[in-house]
């Protein structure tokens, strides 16, 4: 087969056909202002498949304000208040004064009071610089597409709403709100993704979110419940319209694999082996086939601490499991980097592992 463009691979791999050599691409999201990433940032252009992301902006029909107080040395407290028809809602986090990740104080939603306040309020329009998607699509050209965030599937924004203790303990004791809460966001995204094809914008779209429903600590009838139930919808509607889909799951996704192409998702990332997940490239190319791409699925952490030798190893064994059909697959690391300060082990090892596919 002869050499292909990076659009072209990277189309053909959300279309599930036949590729000259695996795609290879590393998700971007580094360590704010780290000027130390700059060479991996250049060896990525250089060298990879890209994705450029772009979303449109669903803007509230609803005042929120934000407003911040003292809390400790480490830690500032933000309060977010939402104003709904039937009274007001508040989210409190706890943001990091030093760099360190933020925490949950207070959810949005703790009580049925508070869930009939939030399923008051009207649905949010869609807005967007839709130009700066042309501009992208323009900018990036052979190297590689667009990549349209959707942003939070239907269940993961629920989960958000409640933590995951609470949507938990709803999940076994009143099911049927959570249902009103997941109809009432996959028609945000169903009006979402309808504005975005009557402008012409497509066809890679992606999703995240599902994670939160994932075994162990959800069954898969869980998963089939809120993620499958509220996402086939959308990914339907995508299909109709001669798009594709890009899912981002996390965890446990084994037993739910069967799911993920009934759903009728394109790409899967990132299928982790335990102990981080609990399936093995081949397992998933199985049940996968030629039916669902895999992008993955290089531990970022081993980005870091494993040697050279390791990474080439890994990256060539993944390539065996997964792409002797010379069909779907993404050779791509689990995560974006997120250590401060690159060290030259990890930029090492994002050489090693191009070569590895490009060889």
């Amino acid at each position: 087969m002869k050499a292909l463009t990076s659009r072209e691979r990277l189309k053909r791999c959300f279309f599930r056909q036949e590729i000259d050599r695996p795609g290879i691409y590393f998700r971007m999201g580094i360590p704010r202002g780290d000027k130390t990433y700059d060479p991996f940032r250049k060896l990525v252009a250089k060298k990879c498949d890209l994705k450029y992301a772009w979303t449109a902006s669903l803007v509230p029909n609803y005042k929120t304000i934000i407003t911040q107080e003292p809390y400790s040395d480490d830690f500032e407290k933000q309060i977010m208040t939402m104003f709904t028809p039937k009274g007001k809602l508040t989210k409190v986090m706890l943001i990091g004064l030093k760099k360190q990740p933020g925490l949950m104080k207070k959810y949005l939603l703790e009580t049925e009071h508070d869930i009939e306040k939030y399923l008051s309020l009207p649905l949010p329009t869609i807005k967007g610089d839709i130009s700066f998607f042309f501009k992208l699509n323009k900018e990036v050209g052979e190297r590689g597409i667009v990549d349209v965030s959707l942003g939070v599937n239907p269940a993961g924004v629920v989960v958000d709403l409640f933590g995951s203790e609470l949507f938990a303990l709803l999940s076994m004791e009143n099911r049927e709100v959570l249902h009103q809460l997941m109809e009432r966001e996959m028609q945000i995204k169903i009006n979402l993704v309808k504005f975005l094809f009557a402008e012409g914008i497509g066809p890679f779209f992606s999703m995240l979110g599902e994670e939160y429903i994932v075994p162990p600590m959800h069954s898969p009838k869980d998963f089939h419940d809120f993620n499958f139930r509220y996402d086939k919808p959308i990914i339907d509607l995508i299909h109709n319209n001669s798009g594709r889909i890009h899912i981002h799951c996390h965890g446990s996704v084994k037993k739910v694999l069967q799911d993920f192409i009934e759903m009728g998702i394109d790409v899967l990332h990132p299928l982790e082996a335990p102990p981080m997940g609990d399936v093995l490239a081949k397992e998933a190319k199985a049940v996968l086939k030629d039916k669902v791409c895999i992008e993955g699925n290089v531990q970022i952490a081993d980005m870091y601490e494993k040697s050279r030798e390791e990474i080439g190893a890994q990256v060539s064994a993944l390539i065996e499991d997964a792409f002797y059909d010379n069909k779907g697959l993404i050779v791509c690391p689990t995560a974006s980097p997120y250590i401060p300060n690159m060290s030259e082990k990890f930029f090492q090892n994002c050489q090693q592992m191009i070569e590895t596919v490009l060889g």
